[in-house]
């Protein structure tokens, strides 16, 4: 990139921070950008300027919204005895797709004492005051099933033991249409542990 201006160099550098966009990626969208869209760049620049001054937290779920409470919050018509505990606001995206109708709690991450992520960053206190002052019947943890996820889910599952909740743990095993011989052992593992009587 030495032939590139020092901006347009800043610029494709910044680019490289979305996921999945390495150097390469980067050059080009910087130079399309610049080249042959200047108003959909503008445009680009002005919407995210934008969000990043108006959009914030859900002062229920924590999910992202420019409100104060989210979409999925002020809807009456979800069902208050179901919460869904997801890492990130991407996931209630994914879970939204299945006809989902209760609610969720965004954590944003998961527990990681390296990292220096505890219960307090995840609003775990906060989980409990809804769970306990709303009445939730059920808590659906939808935890990634990384090791941090898997302590996590079981951190949530402990929180809760005794005061008369229910807590579920999403399925994790052989996708749709997929084939046992292609499986990787810890996905079989978990579709094995997770088994459910047919009678």
């Amino acid at each position: 990139m030495a032939s590139l201006s020092p901006l347009i160099n800043e610029l494709v550098q910044a680019l490289t921070i979305l996921p999945g966009v390495g150097p390469k990626s980067a050059q080009r969208l910087a130079l399309y950008l610049l080249e042959k869209d200047k108003a959909g760049a503008a445009s680009l620049v002005a919407t995210l300027s934008e969000a990043l001054d108006k959009v914030g937290h859900c002062q229920q779920c924590r999910n992202l919204t420019e409100t104060e409470f989210c979409p999925v919050c002020d809807d009456a018509k979800r069902n208050d005895d179901q919460l869904c505990v997801v890492e990130t606001p991407a996931e209630v995206l994914a879970i939204e797709q299945t006809g989902f109708k209760g609610r969720y709690f965004v954590l944003f991450g998961r527990l990681s004492p390296i990292e220096g992520i505890g219960p307090d960053a995840l609003g775990l206190d906060k989980l409990k005051s809804w769970v306990l002052e709303k009445n939730v019947q059920e808590i659906i943890l939808a935890t990634n099933p990384t090791v941090e996820g898997e302590a996590t889910a079981q951190y949530i599952q402990q929180m809760f033991a005794g005061k008369n909740v229910d807590v579920s743990r999403i399925a994790h095993g052989v996708p749709l249409g997929g084939e046992l011989e292609y499986v990787d052992g810890g996905t079989l593992a978990h579709a094995l542990a997770g088994r459910k009587s047919v009678y």
